[in-house]
């Protein structure tokens, strides 16, 4: 059965996480030469894909999308370094690879599709959360850097609260594409499924 990576979309957006910190500012004139290019190549791989036909030009025109706005969101971090622009360079990430691999369940049916779905939302969802508790501890920390003791263990039950977030939405997620598997079964052979997928992810 087909499967969407979902190693993938947590390693782009993982990718991201430091890109704000590492990258100096870049010259507005730097920003805007970066700007043009990106959009030029977008132009020319929307060209390549205007010739294919089918899911096939979803899919690339999808790819071209993606590299567009995941573009734009690196030069931003270069040119505004901090949190809020590594976050949005994240999301685009994890929104991109998504997009991509939705059309790439177009060319499933039947379960095998639906479970396709499944996963890509699952590792949307999975890449989101990871980014959220990490922004989170990240914002945590810097705040009891600048304060006190008390301030540093209000940032760990912070931090630990969020990775508890991270950890339900991402149980949530898995729970649902464990379900639908089950639907290619049926009676006392689907019960079953649903009763481990139930179990593996702590649900009620």
């Amino acid at each position: 059965m087909h499967t969407v990576n979902i190693k993938m979309i947590v390693l782009v957006t993982s990718m991201a996480w430091n890109l704000g910190a590492i990258a100096a500012p870049l010259s507005k004139a730097d920003y805007q030469a970066g700007h043009d290019r990106i959009t030029a190549a977008h132009n020319t791989a929307t060209e390549g894909c205007n010739s294919m036909s089918g899911n096939a030009r979803d899919i690339c025109t999808a790819e071209a999308d993606g590299q567009k706005r995941v573009g734009l969101a690196e030069l931003e971090a270069d040119y505004k370094p901090g949190e809020k622009s590594s976050a949005q360079l994240r999301v685009a990430k994890a929104d991109t690879a998504y997009a991509v691999a939705i059309q790439r369940c177009d060319d499933l049916a039947g379960n095998a599709k639906d479970v396709c779905v499944k996963e890509a939302k699952s590792a949307k969802v999975s890449a989101k959360a990871d980014s959220k508790a990490e922004a989170k501890t990240r914002a945590a920390d810097k705040t009891a850097d600048e304060t006190s003791a008390a301030a540093h263990k209000k940032a760990r039950k912070e931090s630990t609260e969020a990775r508890r977030d991270a950890a339900e939405d991402k149980s949530d997620a898995n729970y649902a594409v464990a379900k639908e598997k089950c639907d290619a079964y049926s009676g006392v052979a689907k019960d079953t499924c649903i009763d481990k997928a139930k179990l593996h992810s702590s649900k009620p």
